[in-house]
């Protein structure tokens, strides 16, 4: 089992983003992805600068992925993906049927993301048919639902697990963070820079609840299965994914590598640098927002 770094969620400047990925090349990560996911008008990085950055990374090692865009809104975003399936030097991942598609049309491999919502055997098996070679299963999915999944898998596609970060809930065509500032979607002022982990939000009483950040919404507390390996080995995973925070990343994939070497305080470790409180009822079924097992 290995580690996977995810696409870039949040919107940061060029300097900390290419800084950022400066910093991953020297970390124990197989894996990197790489592209705006998110919001096109995010733009301080272009598909150029993605690709040269999927160079340096390559050089330094890494398997390198190009993540698609999950909500495809225009014929410059249509575009833009189909520079991404054209470009045929880094694997894909695609995030919405559209890039499924062309990539399959294009006979390129590709990586299943986990908000084309496959919840069945059956969806895996067309993805497989299609050309994924690795998929990730929903962000809600259970360790239960996923095991019963996985003994009718098709033969030889790997399975990822996000295991790490805020979790990506849902997506919209409007953006909330514009809303927050009374601001139109098309002249947002790009107020996503100004929160890195994105903008908190908590019910009327004040309790944590979900995190805004730009047209997606996200959990508050940070989704952790760092006490969940022997699990997740037991089923098979082949990668766990870890999503890109804005302060002590390396430390995270630091925690994790030890983690799976065994080392004891790894967990404790990983409290101390997580940008929120630690949550994984999905995993074992329950209220996403829960944490720990019950009895």
């Amino acid at each position: 089992m290995n580690l996977s770094l995810g696409p870039l969620l949040y919107y940061w400047s060029r300097d900390d983003v290419l800084a950022f990925y400066d910093e991953a090349a020297r970390w124990p990560v197989a894996r990197v992805h790489l592209g705006e996911s998110v919001c096109s008008r995010r733009h301080l990085l272009r598909l150029p600068d993605w690709l040269a950055l999927a160079e340096q990374l390559a050089a330094a090692g890494k398997e390198v992925v190009l993540s698609t865009q999950t909500l495809i809104e225009s014929e410059s975003d249509l575009k833009t993906l189909r520079r991404i399936v054209a470009d045929g030097r880094f694997a894909v991942e695609a995030n919405e049927w559209g890039a499924v598609r062309l990539l399959s049309e294009a006979g390129v491999t590709f990586v299943a993301g986990p908000t084309l919502n496959v919840y069945n055997p059956e969806t895996l098996d067309v993805l497989a048919g299609l050309g994924a070679q690795r998929w990730l299963p929903p962000v809600e999915m259970s360790r239960a639902t996923l095991a019963s999944l996985l003994e009718q898998a098709p033969a030889g596609i790997q399975t990822e697990v996000f295991a790490y970060g805020r979790l990506p809930l849902a997506y919209s065509a409007r953006c909330f963070t514009a809303r927050h500032y009374n601001l139109p979607k098309d002249d947002c002022q790009f107020r996503c820079l100004d929160h890195p982990d994105g903008l908190a939000l908590a019910t009327r009483e004040g309790a944590p609840f979900l995190t805004l950040n730009g047209i997606q919404t996200q959990s508050a507390g940070v989704y952790s299965l760092i006490g969940e390996l022997p699990a997740l080995r037991e089923l098979g995973v082949a990668s766990l994914r870890l999503s890109p925070q804005s302060r002590h990343m390396g430390r995270v994939v630091a925690a994790f590598s030890a983690a799976l070497a065994g080392e004891a305080g790894a967990a404790d470790a990983l409290a101390r640098v997580m940008p929120g409180p630690a949550v994984d009822g999905y995993w074992h079924g329950r209220a996403g927002l829960e944490h720990g097992m019950r009895g």
